[in-house]
């Protein structure tokens, strides 16, 4: 192994020593409870460090938010590969969206962090990789959505504008979890998700004409 390699290969150990460290402490003391002198100090590594490989606490927590992304996706795609019909896909897609937050909480955190906090900028790079991400997942919506139209399941729309505001309604559902003692008075969150789900995919069906008398 050549000199350059060996260099290449340590960088790539050092960063993961960071994102397995900051993952940790997220698990066990979440998002906003997270320090770079804490993650320098369950790494075992010196703050300077920690700051020679990311400019700021956030941009470990995008490059987390990356991997958060990455796990959404397998889960969607599969959904996508199961051969069930346009609208069954698009409800398990919308049901796999609310159990991601539940079961990856702590990656959830992170994505919904950064899609309300607009003013972080990072370098365009990660960002770009971040955004492509995310691009994959909206693709893969598009697609059901459009293979519903071609099957005449659903009615004639724009399939990519269809996927981001679907997407963007079931992202808006999770954060009511929040609001069932409340707002909701009790009802059961997970109950009223899918009644949502199932009412926008309804929405995008053709219309069933009246039989005449």
């Amino acid at each position: 192994m050549g000199l350059k390699e060996r260099k290449a290969r340590e960088r790539d150990a050092r960063r993961n020593q960071i994102l397995a460290a900051t993952r940790e402490l997220l698990f066990e003391k979440g998002l906003q409870a997270t320090s770079i002198s804490q993650i320098a100090k369950r790494a075992e590594l010196g703050v300077g460090t920690i700051y020679f490989y990311y400019q700021s606490k956030e941009e470990i927590f995008y490059a987390l938010q990356d991997e958060g992304l990455e796990i959404l996706f397998d889960q969607i795609e599969a959904i996508g590969r199961s051969g069930q019909p346009p609208e069954e896909v698009l409800r398990a897609t919308g049901m796999a969206y609310l159990d991601f937050s539940e079961a990856h909480k702590n990656y959830f955190d992170i994505i919904n962090y950064f899609l309300s906090t607009p003013t972080v900028i990072l370098g365009q790079e990660l960002k770009a990789r971040i955004d492509h991400n995310g691009a994959r997942i909206l693709e893969l919506i598009a697609g059901s959505i459009q293979a519903g139209i071609e099957q005449k399941y659903f009615r004639p729309q724009d399939a990519g504008k269809t996927a981001v505001l679907f997407w963007g309604a079931l992202h808006g559902l999770t954060q009511f979890k929040k609001l069932e003692d409340t707002v909701l008075g009790g009802q059961d969150h997970r109950e009223l998700y899918r009644h949502a789900v199932d009412a926008r995919v309804e929405g995008f069906k053709v219309p069933v004409r009246g039989v005449k008398d």
